[in-house]
């Protein structure tokens, strides 16, 4: 048997506007890191990379042209064609990061750039570890990764390949990976025709594996996070100050084997940052308690990660969702009266996949979920979006319908009042179209 404690959301003490300039600040970081990585270590040595910044790099090799003005120009164009095909809401934080790019590029040469000892008058960029070009790879490629990361963390991306990955993406079922692989062997390949060096390619592919397992290391230790076993002769107040302190807790019944006594074993995820607030909370309560704590490589769900599957078929065959099914609009009617359910089914139709609070775990007769039961019909809908995450409507008496919506991840949800479910239906089509 279990006892779920829900987990209380922590508010952003930034509000929204404070979280969109913390994202902004982290990716202009983030680009800093992969222009020094390309500046300082990639283009004194003639390296290359995937990529616009190696279409870049090998117009730079070839001609002199500086990489950030034909890091611009491609990007220009390629954003041109994401607004058109992809909307100008996912584009705002790539142009940002795409101008930014180009003005610390241009800046760092500037700063870095000393003049040529052989030629009077032109300025290069200097080698500074020496003639230690595997070494340069190195450092370029973790600095490159680091940065990647944080951009991809904040919403943001470098844009280039990425883009046409995605453009391609929306009409054909291909992966991304496929895709960026495809042209970043393309674009390191093709520094072969500037210098007719096989060793630069195979540096260029070697730069390419670190930056890609530098970025996904960053990713994956930013978002590992662990589980806690607790066995405690105090549970009740251990899992009390975990749910103070903004995390869910699941309180499991358990029996020692060897008193044959009832034991509570309080189990909770958290992030791997929190390990130690965490620790500190067993120690002050129950300094005696047995705790086991084990990686967890994958956590979905409130407060943790979202699903990034797609709902179609799969080309396996082993698993798949009939396409009907996958296009429906889950709804919960906030009750469990048959009669109600069966009237919103029929007057909805089949686009929406209409439930109970039973069928989505909203058994009111417990004592948490019952105070649903007490509560005006806004209240009541809320409920059901903060701790079950879907979209929830009510049917009052007189057959006017309270709907909330929105991302189960933001601090408020949008309700609105309708006169019956007619209305309601065409309101959502309107919304979906």
């Amino acid at each position: 048997m279990t006892k779920q404690q829900p987990t209380t959301r922590k508010p952003s003490p930034l509000g929204g506007w404070g979280a969109e300039l913390k994202d902004y600040a982290l990716i202009s970081v983030g680009v800093i890191l992969y222009a020094l990585g390309m500046t300082v270590f990639m283009l004194p040595y003639s390296l290359t990379t995937g990529g616009v910044t190696g279409v870049s790099s090998i117009v730079y090799y070839a001609t002199g042209i500086e990489v950030q003005v034909t890091y611009v120009v491609i990007n220009i164009v390629l954003l041109v064609i994401a607004i058109k095909e992809l909307g100008v809401r996912f584009c705002i934080k790539t142009i940002y990061a795409v101008f930014f790019m180009t003005f610390v590029l241009w800046l760092l040469q500037r700063i870095i750039e000393v003049p040529d000892p052989d030629q009077t008058g032109k300025m290069i960029l200097p080698k500074l570890i020496g003639d230690e070009s595997f070494m340069a790879c190195v450092l370029g490629a973790i600095l490159e990764g680091v940065g990647l990361s944080l951009c991809f963390e904040y919403n943001g991306s470098t844009g280039g390949t990425d883009i046409i990955a995605l453009i391609v993406q929306k009409y054909r079922t291909v992966s991304l990976g496929s895709i960026l692989m495809v042209c970043d062997i393309i674009i390191i390949s093709s520094c072969y025709f500037i210098f007719h060096d096989w060793f630069r390619v195979i540096y260029g592919f070697v730069l390419l594996f670190i930056s890609s397992m530098t970025l996904d290391y960053c990713i994956r230790r930013r978002h590992q996070s662990v589980q806690f076993m607790i066995f405690s002769r105090n549970p009740d107040a251990i899992a009390d100050a975990i749910v103070q302190n903004h995390h869910g807790v699941t309180i499991l019944d358990g029996e020692g084997w060897y008193t044959h006594t009832d034991r509570k074993v309080v189990v909770s995820i958290i992030r791997r940052r929190d390990q130690a607030l965490m620790q500190r909370i067993i120690k002050h309560i129950d300094p005696y308690a047995f705790v086991s704590m084990t990686d967890a490589s994958g956590v979905w769900g409130e407060s943790f990660d979202k699903f990034k599957v797609q709902d179609t078929e799969s080309s396996s065959g082993r698993f798949s969702l009939h396409r009907q099914t996958v296009n429906r609009l889950t709804l919960v009617c906030v009750t469990n009266n048959n009669t109600k359910i069966d009237t919103a089914r029929t007057a909805l139709g089949k686009n929406y996949d209409v439930r109970s609070l039973l069928q989505v775990g909203c058994d009111t007769r417990k004592e948490f979920y019952s105070v649903i039961l007490g509560q005006e019909p806004r209240k009541r809908v809320s409920f059901v979006k903060k701790f079950f995450g879907f979209d929830a409507f009510y049917i009052a008496k007189d057959g006017t319908v309270t709907l909330v919506q929105g991302d189960y991840e933001q601090a408020e949800y949008d309700i609105t009042e309708h006169e019956n479910l007619e209305a309601m239906k065409k309101y959502l089509e309107r919304v979906e179209s």
